[in-house]
């Protein structure tokens, strides 16, 4: 149980501190200085400097940060980031946004090299196929016995005989096969061997006789899936194109939420907003998954973070890139105490929105 825990903490600190080493290498190219580039924050632990950079490991590990020279105010030397053209600073920015992106392509490669479930149809007659869960309604009699997301459906069983079944376990290995069964045994108990990463276990529910409308008797989507390994260069290939696909759907949900927030519609029906505890129980829930699942799950968490931190809003990387366009627009840098305090204020609503969407999350798994 540690173990994955663990591995969910740290992948999600190592998204954080590649993101930050991203703003590291590029403003490294462009010949602005680094002062410190530091892992997790102060309290400082260990320090050494090498070359220009301090380079410094301290206390609490929640990611790391990078000091470079004359972000936060104006200094005179031609290693200064406050010297350099509008278009080196803006790419200084993008640096880490840019490492969202190579990361999701790398894993997104990794995975199809090794072996990645990919979607197939009920027509196709593949003897290694898997009939897997890929959504489970709140409170329906799925989510109330405990399946979730990921889950493979290897047998059906029903505890009362009747002709087709005559109470023996039915191999699953096609989705229609499920929503026969369960159609013929709504309102009657059944049992479902589930697979879940290395476990095998028997949840027993009751199919619903009259669910709510597009939920289905158990209230879970299904899809018919194999394992799937493509040579080096076709999954470096399909790597590039998943993240470019992935990265656009991306795009058009949050022009949904953001649709809806502005005509007072609010947060479109299924669309999740999570926090640090929410992802990392979905990163926990895919490791249980299998490690094919878990590289899949964090590329798209990272093409998520690209997008997110594209944003215009201050405090992240695009609220930066938003005061470079004000710049560029008015011809003179905007004053360094306003940019400071809209920072800050902006910093302040997003611990504030941090903490209740963490409470929120925290509720939906206990």
């Amino acid at each position: 149980m540690l173990f994955p825990f663990f591995i969910t903490f740290f992948t999600l600190i190592a998204l954080a501190i590649l993101h930050e080493f991203g703003h590291f290498l590029l403003a490294k190219k462009v010949g602005v200085k680094v002062d410190e580039f530091g892992l997790g924050y102060p309290p400082r632990l260990f320090a050494k400097k090498i070359g220009e950079t301090v380079y410094s490991i301290n206390l609490l590990p929640f990611g790391a940060f990078v000091e470079i020279h004359g972000e936060r105010g104006q200094i005179e030397t031609s290693d200064s980031l406050s010297k350099k053209p509008i278009s080196q600073r803006a790419l200084i920015i993008l640096g880490g946004v840019i490492s969202f992106w190579i990361i999701g392509i790398i894993l997104f490669s990794i995975g199809f090299r090794i072996g990645t479930p990919v979607a197939i149809s009920d027509d196709l007659e593949v003897q290694n196929a898997k009939v897997q869960i890929i959504q489970v309604a709140k409170n329906s009699p799925a989510e109330i016995a405990g399946l979730k997301a990921g889950d493979t459906i290897l047998n059906l069983k029903s505890q009362i005989s009747n002709l087709k079944t005559q109470n023996s376990k039915i191999k699953v290995n096609k989705v229609k096969e499920v929503q026969e069964f369960i159609n013929e045994n709504k309102g009657k108990e059944v049992i479902l061997t589930i697979e879940r990463g290395k476990k095998i276990f028997d949840v027993e529910l009751i199919p619903r006789s009259s669910p709510p409308e597009n939920e289905g008797p158990m209230g879970i989507s299904l899809i018919r899936t194999k394992i799937e390994k493509f040579p080096i260069f076709l999954a470096i290939s399909k790597g590039i194109k998943t993240s470019f696909e992935v990265t656009l759907l991306i795009v058009k949900a949050f022009g949904r939420i953001l649709k809806g927030l502005v005509f007072g519609k609010g947060i479109p029906e299924g669309v999740e907003v999570m926090g640090p505890v929410g992802i990392g129980a979905l990163i926990f829930q895919a490791l249980e998954a299998g490690v094919s699942y878990f590289i899949h799950f964090v590329a798209i968490v990272s093409l998520h973070l690209a997008i997110i931190n594209l944003l215009p809003i201050p405090a992240v990387d695009g609220g930066r890139l938003l005061f470079l366009g004000i710049e560029k627009l008015k011809g003179s840098p905007v004053d360094p105490k306003i940019e400071k305090r809209i920072n800050a204020a902006f910093f302040g609503l997003l611990i504030i929105l941090m903490f209740l969407v963490t409470i929120k999350d925290i509720l939906r798994l206990f």
